[in-house]
């Protein structure tokens, strides 16, 4: 019955989508210059790194100066001047993220000390597999933080990565290509061809091939990728946007290096490959396909709804490093390959009536979605064959060397396989009260019921839960003038005892209700320049209801733990030849009471106390012009047992910019100018990633 529920839900969404569609309106609402429409690239250049548009963080159209909530943002012309093509290259330039290294394979960060592979948005629409995603198709990377079920569902307990996809543009043709190589021999080519096909409608095509290389012995991959949309002016108040993206990306799974005693990382083993590199593979297919359709009722009265269907398979395999014995200077191995196949069926649909005066002005935003996933995850583990205490080791164990040997093994096929169905159904309500000329009142309410149904099919057993949750939002915004506005907020999420990815139910997380997340916020924003804002926030996350099992083997929800930050930023054009975006955010964030993570007054793992990111570009001329990035984490622990740290570290990065003419230009990006050693992200205690040293890479761009 709950399928039949979900899935009816979707079509009924379908229905309000195209019946908007064919409605008519006498009066149209008067421009807002920070509707989404502002981020649509014409083919005009700028080199901007402000924004103004807030409606990611509310569904409606509000100014990001009236969001009760943090939120860091990337916009497409600070990732060109920094050479940036994936999004955890990306995130390492925003204070409050600490970056995962996701096994090798994989997209996994921390929010506000939150660990998640999971919530990651393109346009506010879920985009949840275990993979990396590339930047050639999106205008900007949004960073929205703490918990906020109302907008972004389950999950989001840190905050959620929201990639603003780019769409084909009415006004006119634009066409721009990109290639750069660097010192390792990465290289990179990238297209984007914008054509008007008539009056009403218009087609856009990003495309690229990138090519992988590092200091990492073995290292090496692929990514293409071509996403094609089109923009359709159905009638004066009705805009449907249709895109698709295929990505397919294959590279070598590479697990770090050991740590050494339980104390920090192995070193001098920086290029050392602890695997084999004729297994140790990823490969990830893509595919994701959306409508959405934008209808301007009058009367303040708008609607929008998107349906998305996404396709994702994926299968990585890697031997790697499980531990080193430093008496016997050998390390030891272990190994699998996974393969995960899921389909995602989204359909969102959303109300927004503006009405009022002078006095009071209301936004009041309804909306629904629903959601169908299924997964099946299947493993196939390794067993090392060589005969116990051959050459005085053990069947995983090798000396340690430059180039690591590997034992003979063997794949155990079938060793797990899980198959689960998840089906989502979601009713919001928020309304944002703008009273006078300096108070502003957000709230909402959200309810989710999320039915979860696995089956682990090696072991015969089965799970099925439901649950139904109400989530709160609250905000009060105070503004003494239009250009500054003190906010603060409450806000709470849930995360299913199954986990992020949802794979299995076991017999003791089926008796349990989710995980609950908590956000009180104390926050400023400010525009002291046209193009300039300066943010500052104080914020407590509270994370409870994580399993604790006790010495007799009883199972209880009485986990806690707790962030406690601060952080401030500046981003836009600070003077005419200098656009910055600065960031510097403390997390104090520890186990409160026992848990399943740890025991009580355990640190909170890979959440740095202290994390600078701060980048500049300074146009000395017209055409010339250089760049200069500080990237700082004080020391964090790799895992909750508090025994292996990964220590402080400065990296400075550096770029040089000219433009021969209106339609060539070059660049020159260095990364790590000071070749530092340092290990900014691990997986547990014992894959710990080494950065890269210095790197150069030179590109050319063309615009037409």
């Amino acid at each position: 019955m709950t399928n039949r529920y979900s899935r009816a839900a979707l079509f009924a969404g379908a229905a309000f989508v195209f019946s908007a569609s064919a409605a008519h309106a006498d009066n149209a609402q008067p421009e807002r210059d920070y509707l989404p429409s502002d981020i649509v690239v014409t083919g005009e250049r700028d080199t901007g790194y402000d924004n103004r548009d807030g409606s990611t963080a509310t569904k409606t159209p509000t100014p990001l100066i009236d969001v009760p909530q943090g939120v860091s943002f990337i916009t497409e012309d600070q990732l060109e001047d920094q050479a940036i093509h994936q999004l955890g290259e990306a995130l390492r330039y925003v204070p409050g993220i600490s970056m995962e290294t996701g096994e090798g394979h994989r997209d996994e960060v921390f929010i506000r000390g939150q660990e998640t592979t999971a919530d990651f948005y393109i346009d506010g629409l879920r985009d949840d597999a275990q993979y990396y995603r590339s930047l050639y198709n999106i205008e900007r990377v949004e960073v929205l933080k703490g918990a906020n079920a109302l907008i972004f569902g389950r999950g989001a307990g840190g905050g959620a990565i929201n990639r603003v996809a780019k769409r084909a543009d009415l006004a006119g043709q634009a066409i721009s290509g990109e290639a750069s190589v660097d010192s390792f021999g990465a290289f990179a080519l990238l297209a984007d061809v914008n054509q008007p096909l008539s009056d009403g409608v218009a087609l856009r095509v990003n495309g690229t091939y990138e090519e992988f290389d590092s200091h990492r012995d073995f290292y090496e991959g692929r990514f293409f990728g071509v996403s094609p949309t089109i923009t359709a002016q159905l009638g004066p108040q009705t805009t449907l946007v249709a895109s698709y993206t295929y990505d397919d990306d294959k590279r070598i799974t590479d697990r770090g290096v050991p740590s050494v005693d339980d104390i920090g990382p192995l070193r001098g083993y920086d290029d050392t490959f602890f695997g084999d590199p004729d297994f140790n593979e990823a490969e990830a297919q893509v595919h994701i396909g959306r409508a959405r359709i934008e209808h301007d009722f009058g009367s303040g009265l708008t609607a929008n709804g998107t349906i998305q269907y996404a396709d994702y398979d994926k299968v990585y395999a890697n031997i790697l490093p499980s531990g080193f014995d430093t008496a016997a200077n050998t390390v030891f191995l272990g190994g699998y390959r996974d393969y995960t196949n899921r389909e995602n069926w989204i359909g969102q649909g959303n109300l927004v009536w503006q009405t009022g005066g002078d006095t009071i002005e209301s936004t009041l935003l309804l909306g629904f979605e629903a959601s169908r996933q299924d997964t099946t995850n299947g493993r196939d583990t390794v067993s090392f064959t060589r005969a116990p205490g051959t050459d005085g080791l053990a069947p995983n164990e090798t000396p340690l060397a430059d180039t690591i040997f590997i034992p003979p093994y063997a794949l155990n096929v079938g060793a797990r396989l899980r198959d689960s169905q998840l089906d989502t159904l979601s009713f919001y309500v928020q309304e944002q009260l703008q009273i006078g000329n300096h108070i502003e009142l957000v709230g909402g309410l959200r309810w989710d019921r999320f039915d979860l149904q696995t089956l682990d099919v090696t072991g015969g057993v089965s799970g099925d839960r439901v649950d139904e949750k109400v989530s709160p939002r609250l905000g009060l915004i105070v503004k003494p003038n239009r250009d500054l506005s003190i906010y603060a907020s409450y806000a709470e999420s849930f995360l299913p005892q199954a986990g992020d990815q949802f794979l299995l139910l076991s017999p003791t997380s089926t008796q349990f209700e989710p995980e609950k997340f908590t956000n009180y916020e104390l926050g400023l924003k400010w525009a002291p320049l046209a193009k300039v804002l300066v943010t500052a926030a104080a914020f407590r996350l509270e994370r409870s209801k994580t399993p604790f099992t006790d010495s007799m083997g009883v199972t209880t929800l009485t986990g806690k733990s707790r962030v406690d930050g601060f952080e401030i930023g500046a981003v836009g054009e600070i003077t005419d030849f200098w656009k910055a975006n600065l960031g510097y955010t403390y997390l104090d964030g520890e186990l409160r009471t026992a848990s399943s993570f740890g025991p009580a007054g355990q640190r909170l793992q890979q959440t740095p106390k202290h994390q600078v990111a701060a980048w500049n570009r300074f146009d000395v001329t017209q055409a010339l012009g250089f760049g200069l990035g500080v990237i700082h984490q004080s020391d964090q622990y790799a895992s909750f047992s508090n025994t292996v740290e990964l220590p402080s570290y400065w990296r400075v990065d550096a770029a040089a910019y000219y433009t021969v003419n209106e339609r060539l230009s070059v660049q020159l990006n260095i990364e790590n100018l000071f070749d530092e050693t340092y290990y900014p992200s691990a997986h547990g205690d014992d894959n710990i990633q080494p950065a890269e040293p210095f790197s150069a890479r030179i590109g050319v761009r063309v615009e037409m």
